[in-house]
């Protein structure tokens, strides 16, 4: 598993607590995977054992100051401060996280995509001020490839993936696609694309519906690890 932020979320079996460390990690999972993984570390230590509680117990005023020495490339703690509130918003008037993404999930969706979208607004909505990097918006054609880490983070349950997100189906993730991963499409020819847009994406994750319909992205993991461990041989994909 190591390097990859998604190992943070294994020191949390509540799946209170996982959801608010997936939506931390993921926001913060762009740059250099060693610099991601002090970023999280850091932002972690200052929640205690349950970031859950910590956050349902915090006013916004003292995230702002909890925070306000954090700094991750270009996140600052003032922005992550201002996404926890909106999600500290959301738990209060849904119950969680998970809830209220599927709020927005209809069975005849053919993605998450919908109810993606609906919940980036409800979270920037609640925020106080929008964080339209860290909670990106999928209808403006982003690829949100750190968004669509957070779902599969919570929604497949593997020896990779910790789940706990029980009420939305893994058939209808998208593949995560950042620079590196476009690339692997482009050279698989699972894509044409030039651009790793939400298109681009799409084009991805429909490839692998061909193989696996019920997991598409099943095959992400194994795949970044060619770009992210030193032990792998990337060029392969050059």
């Amino acid at each position: 598993m190591h390097p990859d932020p998604l190992e943070f979320l294994y020191d949390y079996q509540d799946t209170r607590d996982r959801e608010v460390v997936a939506l931390m990690a993921s926001a913060l999972a762009y740059g250099r995977v060693t610099q991601i993984l002090k970023s999280v570390s850091s932002l972690l230590e200052k929640f205690g054992p349950s970031p859950f509680a910590f956050l349902m117990h915090a006013t916004l005023k003292n995230l702002l100051s909890n925070l306000q020495d954090f700094k991750h490339r270009f996140t600052t703690g003032e922005e992550i401060a201002y996404m926890l509130w909106g999600a500290k918003k959301v738990i209060q008037k849904h119950g969680s996280l998970c809830l209220c993404f599927a709020g927005g999930l209809d069975k005849h969706h053919d993605t998450v995509l919908p109810a993606l979208s609906t919940f980036a607004k409800t979270l920037n909505g609640h925020s106080t001020r929008h964080c339209l990097f860290l909670i990106p918006d999928p209808e403006r054609g982003s690829a949100c490839k750190r968004l669509h880490l957070f779902l599969r983070w919570m929604v497949r349950c593997d020896n990779v993936d910790p789940g706990g997100w029980q009420t939305v189906p893994a058939s209808k993730l998208i593949v995560p696609v950042d620079t590196h991963m476009h690339r692997i499409g482009r050279h698989l020819k699972l894509t044409r694309r030039k651009q790793a847009d939400l298109r681009t994406a799409l084009d991805m994750t429909y490839a692998f519906r061909q193989i696996s319909p019920e997991d598409p992205v099943r095959y992400d993991f194994v795949l970044t690890r060619l770009g992210i461990r030193n032990d792998t041989d990337s060029n392969f994909f050059q």
